[in-house]
C-alpha cells in the first residue's frame, strides 16, 4: 500500500484524522496543482491509499494494511473501476469480509480511469470538511454526474464502452482517422475532422489531459475552447486506459470542477439521511458501508439533526 500526502480533517468518531479516500493503481492519483494555475482554489490534499494487486500482494499484508488504514482514519472509501479484473474486485470484498467491517465503502465506478482519479481527487479535498462518511462516500455517485470523461482515439473497433455505429467502424479502418469520443455522462461519438464537439458542461471546470500513443492537439486547440474550461492540465495516461479504451493510441481527457467550495455546496445541498441498520449519515438511496437501502418514508422517522434540503440544480460558475 502505497500512502501519499497530508492533510487535516475530523472523521465520524471526531478525531482529526480524514476519511481515507483509497484507489486500486497509483497512476490513480494525479499530481495535484502547483499552485500556479488560475482560479485554483485546491488545498494541500491528504492522504490518497493505494490498494495493491492480489498477485503482488498478499491476502495477510492486504489485511493487515486496511486494518491499518481503519485504524488511522475511522473509515476508508474505495474507488474502483467497474471493469476491474473479478480477482482484484474478490480481493476487495475479501479484505471487507474477513475484517468483517461496515467501515469500509466499496465503490465500483463507470468512469473512465482518468475520471475515477479526478473523482477521487474530488472526495480527498471533500475529506477535510466537516462531512460524515457516510455523506463522503455518497458524495462520489453525485459528483460523478459532473465529471465529462472522453479520449480522442485512432480506432473504435474495439470500443465497447460506447455505442458504436457500423460507419464509425469502418471509418476505423481509414489511415489517419481519429475519433472524439466522450464515455460520461452522456456516450458520443464523432469524427475529428467532420466539425462539431461533444457537448460539455455548462459550468466552470478545468481539464485534466493524459497522452498516450496518440498525441492530440484538438483537444487543446479545439475542445478546451468549445468547454470554456479555465485551465488544461496534464497528467500520465493510467495503465488501464489502454484496456478501457480499447486501443493504446489514444490521448485521454476529463474535465472537472476543482473548486472546493462549489463541491462542497452541490453536497451540502443534498437531503441526507441515516441508514435504518448501521445508522451512519447517508445521501442517496442506499447506505454506502453496510449496502442497506433507506427505508420508503412511511417506514421511518426523521431525526430531529437530519437535513432535509434538495440537491441542487447545477454548480456555480
Amino acid at each position: 500500500m502505497t500512502i501519499s500526502g497530508a492533510s487535516r480533517g475530523r472523521s465520524e468518531r471526531g478525531s482529526n484524522v480524514p476519511t481515507a479516500i483509497a484507489v486500486t493503481s497509483p497512476d490513480l492519483v494525479p499530481a495535484p496543482p502547483d499552485g500556479q494555475v488560475p482560479g485554483s482554489t485546491v488545498p494541500p490534499l491528504p492522504h490518497a491509499a493505494v490498494l495493491q494487486p492480489p498477485e503482488s500482494q498478499s491476502l495477510d499484508a492486504a489485511l493487515a494494511d486496511m486494518n491499518l488504514l481503519l485504524e488511522q482514519h475511522g473509515h476508508v472509501v474505495v474507488l474502483y473501476s467497474s471493469s476491474l479484473p473479478p480477482a482484484r474486485v474478490q480481493r476487495l470484498h475479501t479484505v471487507r469480509s474477513v475484517l468483517e467491517s461496515d467501515r469500509i465503502a466499496l465503490l465500483p465506478l463507470d468512469l473512465p480511469p482518468l475520471g475515477i482519479a479526478v473523482l477521487a481527487q474530488q472526495l480527498r479535498m471533500l475529506s477535510v470538511c466537516d462531512f460524515s462518511p457516510g455523506v463522503l462516500a455518497g458524495a462520489a455517485g453525485l459528483l460523478a454526474h459532473y465529471v465529462h470523461a472522453g479520449a480522442v482515439l485512432n480506432s473504435v473497433a474495439k470500443l465497447d464502452r460506447v455505442p458504436v455505429s457500423l460507419s464509425s467502424h469502418a471509418r476505423s479502418w481509414v489511415p489517419g482517422s481519429q475519433f472524439a469520443v466522450l464515455a460520461h455522462p452522456h456516450p458520443q461519438l464523432l469524427r475529428i475532422g467532420d466539425g462539431g464537439v461533444p457537448s460539455g458542461p455548462g459550468y466552470a471546470t478545468h481539464l485534466l489531459l493524459a497522452q498516450g500513443q496518440l498525441p492530440s492537439e484538438w483537444v487543446t486547440t479545439t475542445l478546451a475552447p468549445a468547454w470554456r474550461v479555465h485551465a488544461v492540465r496534464q497528467a500520465t495516461l493510467p495503465a488501464d486506459s489502454s484496456r478501457w479504451w480499447g486501443t493504446s493510441k489514444l490521448t485521454e481527457f476529463t474535465a472537472f470542477i476543482p473548486d472546493l467550495s462549489v463541491l462542497y455546496q452541490l453536497v451540502a445541498s443534498v437531503r441526507r439521511e441515516n441508514c435504518s441498520w448501521c445508522s451512519a449519515e447517508l445521501i442517496g438511496d442506499r447506505c454506502t458501508f453496510c449496502s442497506a437501502p433507506v427505508l420508503p418514508a412511511e417506514n421511518r422517522s426523521r431525526s430531529a439533526g437530519v437535513t432535509a434540503r434538495e440537491p441542487a440544480a447545477h454548480p456555480g460558475t
